[in-house]
């Protein structure tokens, strides 16, 4: 029942950092580019990488915080299916070029963020 529990409060609290990045950045982008969205999924990736190695592979969490922080906080914080709504919406209003350089942006700078925070965190 603990872990339910976890879950639940992790997504409650990546929900609200969520909605607080997109409510600091979306004014200063126009709702032009979905910036907010990026920032989370790239800021959600390193921190993923992160956890992996404090908790999975190095045990200096307790494996507790798994559901908390890995399930529940980042699984709610980073968010791929607004990602997917604002790839077609950027694409379906005819702009091409944003919606491309959008998903590129998330795939290059969400997986070089994992990887780059599982090899800095492994080397602490």
């Amino acid at each position: 029942m603990m872990q339910w529990v976890m879950v639940a409060v992790g997504g409650a609290l990546g929900a609200m950092g969520r909605f607080g990045v997109n409510a600091l950045i979306y004014p200063t982008m126009g709702g032009r580019f979905p910036m907010g969205t990026l920032v989370v999924n790239v800021v959600g990736s390193v921190l993923m990488g992160m956890f992996y190695v404090l908790i999975i592979e190095r045990g200096v969490l307790p494996a507790e915080l798994r559901n908390l922080l890995m399930v529940g906080f980042l699984g709610a914080f980073t968010t791929f299916s607004t990602f997917s709504l604002d790839s077609l919406a950027l694409w379906q209003n005819g702009h091409l070029a944003l919606a491309a350089a959008y998903v590129a942006l998330n795939l290059v700078l969400c997986l070089a963020g994992t990887l780059g925070a599982i090899v800095l965190t492994r080397l602490f």
